[in-house]
């Protein structure tokens, strides 16, 4: 770990970084060149006081995740997120299908949607990334490790994955996931994560091996129009918009309600509520 090297990568990356860049108001008494420390923590989801002496040579080796989050937070590249945890004295992750490192670009584009539920997933249906509203809505879907990370994972061995969604949705979603499986299965190929994912789910869940022999592909919601159940304020059908990622194998979801609707109403009312992990 070369401490004064990785002190001095992350201050210039951090006074590089413009709050515009990250969806921060810039404010007429802001005198900091580029971010601010404790800006920079808070993106990264780390106290101030553990970033600081990181960026001033003086603090403990940081973990591999922890390397990740600051990556995530300082909007680097993945030549810079390499760079990043070779200073630190780590391995540079692998790259490609299933990076946990999201690109500059959607982390800017998630930046500026603070107040609309969005997080970034990869195509195994794990959680890289929430806005503050994502985690109002659904709850901290990024703290799972090992296959838990993968929603579909959960949702056929954890019945408690599946509240977030009417009862009378389920058998729809149930498809929908395995068919999402099949798909980056055939692009992943036999001995990838999507392969290992396949046949854990077949030991364990009789539902998943029935609807997996029926070999369906395409499976989508009407209208993307999903209905989400929330512990305090109901139910709420959300519109689901993707951007894609294709370098990174990863997608951008944003759910919208439509204005004056009831479901409109009730995003609104989240935003009050504070994370869904509070009260689930």
């Amino acid at each position: 770990m070369d401490r004064e090297q990785l002190a001095d990568f992350l201050r210039t990356r951090r006074e590089a970084l413009q709050p515009e860049d990250v969806g921060l108001p810039r404010g007429p008494r802001r005198r900091t060149r580029g971010l601010r420390r404790e800006e920079v923590a808070a993106l990264s989801g780390m106290s101030t006081d553990y970033y600081g002496r990181i960026e001033q040579a003086r603090g403990p080796q940081p973990s591999a995740p922890m390397l990740g989050a600051i990556a995530r937070g300082l909007h680097l590249s993945l030549d810079e997120r390499d760079h990043l945890f070779r200073m630190a004295g780590h391995s540079a992750p692998e790259r490609g299908s299933g990076s946990d490192h999201v690109s500059p670009g959607l982390m800017r584009i998630l930046g500026r949607l603070d107040d609309t539920p969005a997080q970034v997933m990869t195509d195994l249906g794990e959680t890289l990334t929430q806005t503050r509203m994502a985690l109002a809505l659904l709850g901290d879907e990024t703290g799972h490790t090992g296959m838990a990370r993968s929603f579909g994972y959960r949702w056929f061995t954890d019945p408690v994955t599946r509240r977030i969604y009417p009862e009378a949705d389920h058998p729809t979603h149930s498809r929908i996931f395995t068919a999402g499986l099949r798909e980056t299965l055939s692009r992943q190929g036999p001995g990838s994560r999507a392969a290992a994912l396949v046949d854990a789910l077949l030991a364990v869940s009789p539902e998943f091996a029935t609807l997996w022999s029926a070999h369906e592909i395409g499976v989508r919601h009407p209208d993307d129009l999903k209905r989400i159940r929330h512990p305090e304020v109901g139910v709420l059908h959300l519109h689901c918009q993707v951007l894609q990622d294709p370098a990174q194998s990863q997608t951008l979801l944003v759910f919208t309600a439509t204005p004056g609707t009831d479901s409109y109403e009730k995003l609104q009312l989240l935003s009050s509520l504070g994370e869904r992990g509070a009260t689930a």
